[in-house]
């Protein structure tokens, strides 16, 4: 939020964080009730849900790695890799390649010795391409990783 200046951002865990009229950080108390200002303000709440976007995503995977190592291989990722058709890669806390139909994200998590793995795509073809994409360009930097996709 702070590099983008973005009002609103969300993680996979449930955390939603609202800059405008807040703080910025993540509140539960306080993410509900602004989705119940917002719904408050259609005429057809549920329509209005049901009108959101329908994609297809996995939960968050795990790659294991030795210690340490899932930050050296997410480093030497942002330096050498190359996506085929990536629209934009984006090196913030890992990598997050965008495509016209989807994206993928890799993370070193800073807790364990793992890289936190993510996959949304506008359908399931979508989804098998960007994750062969990912599965190429990890399994080149490291043909040993166990990959759980």
């Amino acid at each position: 939020m702070r590099e983008t200046g973005a009002l609103l951002a969300g993680e996979m865990s449930g955390h939603v964080l609202f800059k405008e009229r807040w703080y910025g950080f993540a509140d539960g108390l306080y993410a509900g009730a602004r989705l119940l200002e917002i719904l408050s303000k259609v005429a057809n709440p549920s329509a209005a849900l049901n009108a959101l976007p329908d994609a297809v995503c996995t939960p968050e995977l795990h790659i294991h790695t030795a210690e340490g190592a899932n930050h050296a291989l997410i480093a030497k990722l942002q330096e050498d890799a190359s996506f085929t058709d990536a629209k934009d890669i984006i090196t913030i806390d890992g990598l997050r390649v965008e495509y016209a139909d989807g994206f993928g994200l890799m993370r070193p998590s800073n807790t364990t010795p793992v890289i936190v793995v993510r996959f949304e795509a506008n359908d399931a073809t979508a989804l098998g391409c960007i994750q062969d994409d990912f599965r190429r360009m990890l399994l080149a930097a490291d043909p040993t990783l166990q990959l759980p996709f």
